[in-house]
């Protein structure tokens, strides 16, 4: 029963960070899931993604609620990434994991990461977001790609899909988050329909599911209205941050850095993450400085 009440814990907090910051259910909570033990990493998937059935749908009128969704891009990323995360979910319960994929991945989310934080934090003058229409056939095949990697890899879809659409600069951060969260629905759906079908439905701990399910439905609304009241630069260096964070184990062993030096290099991250988001308020204090005076 305890370690029910830590898992309804780990949901809220999963929640709350991914539907304010567009990522980092998936990859928390499956890996925290991993290392309580017991369960294998198709398991852990498997119980993810049920519960995100649940969660997303609350993010996503969460979002619609607060006016955090262009519903002109949901679609047209939620039905291929569907088809992705159904395909990614037979291969990790019947073949193999993504995790051959990992390496290569990380390193090219490492380095977006790092535009969206530098383009959000430090530049200065001209806008930030311009918002143009994006493309249906550039939207089509990331949904593919990171529905199929979310269920292949346990997590990936919020990870791959806000940072690109981010870095593009042609949607407000607040839209990106909504829009990534609310077309997840689909996404979640069709993994867990793949994942019953390749598993035993009698093998899924459904205990777990419901802890986290409960958990993460009561942060969504609380993380939409904090989407929604957050400004575009200090969201948009969060973001950055984070993906550097998600991303930094994997991608320094990509480079071949020493392990010994890890920790060091996370403390720099978290201390350059730190600096950023001090920048991006002070930036915005001098922004709202300039209005008043004028």
């Amino acid at each position: 029963m305890r370690n029910l009440f830590l898992i309804g814990i780990l949901g809220f907090i999963a929640q709350l960070v991914d539907g304010s910051l567009g990522m980092a259910y998936g990859v928390t909570s499956t890996s925290l899931l991993l290392a309580i033990g017991g369960l294998t990493p198709a398991l852990a998937s498997t119980v993810v993604h049920i519960s995100e059935v649940g969660t997303t749908a609350a993010s996503g009128l969460s979002h619609w609620k607060f006016g955090n969704v262009d519903w002109g891009k949901v679609l047209w990323m939620a039905v291929p990434g569907a088809v992705g995360a159904f395909a990614g979910a037979y291969v990790l319960a019947s073949v193999l994991s993504a995790e051959a994929a990992e390496p290569l991945m990380a390193v090219f989310l490492f380095a977006l990461g790092l535009y969206v934080l530098v383009k959000f934090a430090f530049k200065r003058g001209g806008q930030l977001v311009n918002v143009r229409p994006i493309a249906r056939r550039f939207l089509a095949p990331l949904g593919l790609f990171a529905g199929f990697m979310d269920a292949a890899g346990g997590g990936g879809w919020g990870p791959i899909s806000t940072p690109t659409l981010l870095s593009s600069g042609r949607m407000e951060p607040r839209k990106v988050v909504g829009t990534v969260d609310t077309s997840e629905f689909l996404v979640a759906l069709s993994a867990s329909i793949g994942f019953l079908i390749a598993l035993s439905f009698s093998a899924i701990p459904w205990g777990v599911v419901a802890a986290l399910l409960i958990g993460g439905v009561i942060a969504a609304p609380i993380a939409a209205w904090i989407v929604r009241h957050l400004n575009a630069r200090v969201l948009g260096t969060a973001v950055g941050g984070l993906i550097l964070i998600t991303n930094a184990r994997t991608f320094l062993g990509a480079v071949g850095v020493d392990p010994s030096l890890n920790t060091f290099v996370y403390l720099a991250i978290v201390i350059g993450w730190g600096a950023a988001l001090y920048f991006a308020v002070s930036a915005l204090r001098k922004e709202k400085g300039r209005i008043l005076s004028a």
